[in-house]
């Protein structure tokens, strides 16, 4: 039987993406009720609420470690959300640009995760394996719906 701690930092960082992934759709929700296409709403805050559970699971094994949760985000994050705030009010101010920016952000999250399983696994119990890899296939749905949202989006001229 396995006894290995978790690096509480490990497990901190992907708070913190998932905190800019919170943060993240929070400013989509906003720009798609400033820009009128509110039907988006509903799959923005069904991500949040996936990455508040996320939190939720992850926060355990950095306590267990005699660590604090973070509350805090990535700089990256931050900035991706003011670069997604930018673009999509040069680019038209539209909903295939801020579906863009919002696979911009599943992209990160991924990446992050990925990152986390190939560098950092062996610093990490078998049990939070196992929840990073169930994570990140939940995520990879979201991924994929939010492009399939993308790419139905036919261009206008």
């Amino acid at each position: 039987m396995e006894n290995r701690a978790n690096d509480p930092a490990i497990i901190n960082d992907l708070i913190k993406i998932n905190n800019d992934r919170i943060a993240g759709y929070r400013e989509a929700l906003d720009l798609a009720h400033s820009m009128r296409i509110d039907d988006l709403g509903g799959i923005f805050a069904k991500y949040i609420l996936q990455s508040e559970q996320f939190i939720t699971e992850l926060t355990p094994y950095v306590t267990l470690e005699g660590e604090q949760p973070t509350d805090s985000t990535m700089l990256s994050g931050k900035l991706f959300r003011l670069w997604m705030n930018i673009k999509v009010n040069i680019s038209g101010n539209d909903r295939k640009s801020l579906l863009e920016s919002c696979e911009k952000g599943e992209d990160a999250f991924k990446a992050t995760y990925k990152k986390t399983l190939e560098e950092d696994r062996e610093a990490l119990s078998i049990h939070v394996v196992s929840l990073i890899e169930n994570q990140l296939s939940k995520q990879l749905v979201a991924h994929d719906q939010i492009k399939l949202l993308r790419d139905t989006i036919t261009d206008t001229i």
